[in-house]
């Protein structure tokens, strides 16, 4: 590594292609396990397992540079930057399944049922002979649910409600977190990280429970229809998410006990903290185009 005036030069390092290989290796078992094959799951575990030794290996490296003080601003502004454009990807990811969800249920569906055409044409007649212009819709020949081949939706104030609560208070608990580091007093700094990781596992079982009840009681999977496919791949994905943010608070948490970070230098806290609002901003919209509305 080598500090060329205000640029920062980082050492030659072959976890980018490492990882590359890992991603490929991932979503190549993932793509053959959804068709079918015996070696896709076998693919995709060894592609989890480049992925989580090159992250270990360059956060690692990452984190030993920060501490030997080899960071200049140039270095913090780029880190910055890379976690601003990270975040705009993740909120156009999460925007293509919102609108997934928006399309069939406001717009495909009034327009199978008919609504809207001119000539009084119904779509389904000749799509769907069975359709019916409902939600939550399940697919064609009712795939799943309860006895008759239908499902309710999952019900907002139960398990969600308390999620909603525990976020937003995780929320409050990292922001508190973040005033005892700019004050340098590091108990408060631990108390509110290790409450927000508390609050995030927590998250992350509840919707485990949740999970279960809706394929063991309500016949609800990936594979009923719209429904199912838009609920788990919006909910699963910030699930997914979740356990990302806790995870990477919980190495904060590690790194604050040991007496990392101050109130001037304490980027990967900050990197941290508005990941986890990101979260917490794309669960109330899970909450409200989901769940209750």
């Amino acid at each position: 590594m080598a500090l060329h005036g205000s640029y920062y030069l980082p050492h030659k390092a072959t976890q980018p292609i490492l990882g590359s290989i890992g991603l490929f290796m991932l979503l190549v078992g993932f793509s053959n396990y959804l068709n079918g094959s015996d070696l896709g799951p076998t693919m995709m575990w060894i592609g989890v397992g480049i992925l989580a030794y090159m992250m270990f290996v360059w956060f690692g490296s990452v984190i030993r540079e920060s501490v030997a003080g080899l960071y200049n601003h140039q270095v913090d502004v780029s880190f910055r930057m890379g976690m601003i454009w990270f975040i705009t990807s993740e909120v156009f990811f999460f925007a293509a399944f919102f609108g997934a969800l928006f399309y069939s249920r406001i717009l495909a569906l009034p327009w199978m049922g008919g609504e809207g055409s001119a000539l009084g044409v119904h779509t389904h007649q000749y799509l769907w002979d069975t359709f019916k212009n409902v939600w939550p819709s399940n697919g064609p020949g009712h795939i799943g649910g309860k006895e008759g081949g239908e499902f309710e939706p999952m019900a907002a104030w139960g398990i969600p409600a308390i999620n909603t609560l525990i976020l937003l208070t995780s929320g409050a608990t990292v922001t508190w977190a973040h005033w005892g580091m700019l004050k340098d007093n590091r108990k408060q700094l631990i108390i509110g990280l290790a409450a927000t990781v508390a609050l995030g596992f927590l998250f992350v079982i509840l919707q485990g429970v949740e999970y279960h009840e809706a394929y063991s009681e309500m016949g609800l999977t990936l594979g009923t229809g719209i429904y199912g496919s838009t609920f788990f791949m919006l909910t699963g994905f910030h699930g997914l998410h979740v356990s990302i943010g806790a995870i990477i608070l919980t190495v904060v948490l590690l790194r604050s006990i040991r007496g990392h970070f101050s109130s001037e230098n304490h980027f990967a806290f900050e990197a941290a903290a508005w990941y986890w609002h990101f979260v917490d901003v794309v669960w109330l919209g899970l909450f409200i185009f989901v769940y209750w509305l």
